[in-house]
């Protein structure tokens, strides 16, 4: 895909609304639990503990962003669908990362809680009519609203790309 380690898989592709796109990216979100339940199966603490890169964030933190971002873009979604144009609140994700519950807490914790907040979410999403998605969020830090469509965009590549550090370390490490 690029060369680049940051972006495996390379940078969310922002592509018109259709239905089976839609469908494909619905299959993300719901798929996503198992794919990252996959890329750390028989991973050791050691493993579990080493940066996907230089620099980067370790198989833990990664795993624990997931489940953190998610967990925010479950809420994006529930406000964008039930207010008109809402703010989202950002949040430090480089903080985050350095919680101690995420320092603490194995990794199954976080992918335990992503199957039922990406079956949850699935629900939502599939119930989705087709004008729905261009509902809007803004966000205050980027200056602009988001549309839920691109948002769902987002976080289906945001998952993926996430699951290919994993899967590339383990490659580069021969794990």
């Amino acid at each position: 895909m690029t060369t680049d380690p940051r972006y495996p898989i390379g940078k969310v592709q922002f592509v018109d609304y259709s239905e089976k796109e839609k469908e494909a990216r619905l299959s993300d979100i719901l798929f996503l639990p198992r794919m990252l339940e996959y890329a750390v199966l028989n991973l050791d603490e050691i493993q579990i503990q080493t940066p996907y890169r230089e620099g980067g964030w370790t198989v833990n933190q990664l795993i624990h962003h997931v489940a953190d971002s998610h967990m925010n873009a479950f809420i994006r979604f529930k406000l964008g669908l039930t207010e008109d144009a809402p703010v989202i609140k950002p949040y430090n994700q480089d903080q985050w990362v350095i919680t101690a519950d995420v320092l603490n807490s194995p990794v199954n914790i976080s992918i335990t809680l992503l199957h039922s907040l990406h079956h949850r979410w699935y629900e939502l999403l599939k119930t989705i009519k087709d004008e729905e998605w261009q509902r809007t969020v803004f966000h205050p830090e980027q200056q602009r609203h988001i549309t839920l469509w691109q948002l769902l965009l987002i976080y289906s590549w945001h998952g993926k790309h996430h699951a290919a550090h994993i899967t590339n370390l383990r490659e580069q490490m021969g794990w």
